[in-house]
């Protein structure tokens, strides 16, 4: 039963979460123990609000998540929690995310609402039209990244929210490419309306723009004098390095190994990814700590 629920609250995705932490990272306050312990309260409130979105999106889902050969395991759609423990499950934890949200301010309170109701018409709505889904998910990160900064009160670089909008829109695009790999009958709206609307080339096109958009303009914010000042060193271009390794690396694991449909697993399975990931944090915090 403890394994069913894991499962239902998809734990592991709970590190997309993690955006929160951008602003107070670039904001040279991680090691304030008030503004840390702040972000770590916004985070555990994204967690538990996204647990419940997954839920509401999989009630909704039953019916199509049956017919998918990987999404027919998951809890609810198996049978191995009812679709009213399902309900009761996501009905106590918005109302945890109330009592913890009740310490943060409304900037930060605004944004979680805001997240919910996004995500809760994109679970409805919004998931089956075209450009407007990938759209929806990107917002979803934005708003991550904008939480973070609002709940510590500190300034967030435009640039970085652009780098942020891009590298979430690469992930929405690639997935929606490695679905149209996946052939589950000779319709493939069967599963997934909007994918009727897409084409493999059509996606290529986007993540191609939108990988080099994540590659531009974080280029574009290490070099920015506000950034220089920031951090009082020029040498955070050279972290470009790693993401365009990311970018490259993750189209190379779509492109050539059929993956991407779950970015998270892609990021805690794949070790050239893993291993980037911890260099690029590393050697960040030694820029702009050290």
């Amino acid at each position: 039963m403890i394994k069913n629920y894991f499962q239902l609250l998809r734990v592991p995705q709970w590190i997309k979460n993690g955006f929160v932490f951008v602003p107070i990272i670039f904001s040279k306050q991680i090691f304030n123990p008030d503004y840390f312990s702040l972000v770590l309260l916004a985070f555990v409130s994204f967690c538990f609000v996204s647990s419940a979105v997954y839920i509401i999106n999989d009630i909704f889902d039953i019916s199509l998540d049956k017919l998918h050969p990987v999404k027919k395991h998951r809890p609810i759609a198996s049978g191995k929690i009812s679709r009213n423990a399902g309900i009761v499950t996501a009905v106590i934890l918005f109302l945890v995310v109330a009592g913890i949200s009740s310490f943060l301010n409304i900037k930060f309170i605004s944004a979680l609402l805001i997240y919910v109701v996004l995500n809760i018409t994109y679970s409805v709505w919004l998931k089956h039209i075209v450009i407007i889904d990938i759209m929806s998910i990107a917002s979803g990160f934005m708003i991550r990244v904008l939480a973070g900064a609002f709940v510590i009160s500190v300034y967030v670089s435009s640039w970085l929210i652009l780098t942020t909008l891009f590298i979430s829109l690469f992930l929405a695009i690639m997935k929606r490419r490695s679905e149209l790999n996946l052939k589950i009958s000779e319709d493939s709206s069967i599963t997934r309306r909007v994918l009727s609307e897409y084409t493999v080339d059509f996606t290529e096109q986007m993540a191609s723009i939108s990988g080099a958009g994540v590659i531009i303009c974080y280029a574009l914010y290490s070099v920015s004098d506000r950034t220089i000042v920031n951090v009082k060193s020029e040498n955070l271009v050279f972290t470009t390095i790693f993401v365009v390794f990311g970018i490259f690396r993750f189209m190379y694991l779509v492109y050539k190994k059929s993956k991407g449909e779950n970015a998270t697993e892609i990021m805690l399975t794949d070790w050239p990814m893993i291993i980037n990931l911890i260099l690029y944090v590393i050697v960040v915090l030694m820029i702009v700590y050290g």
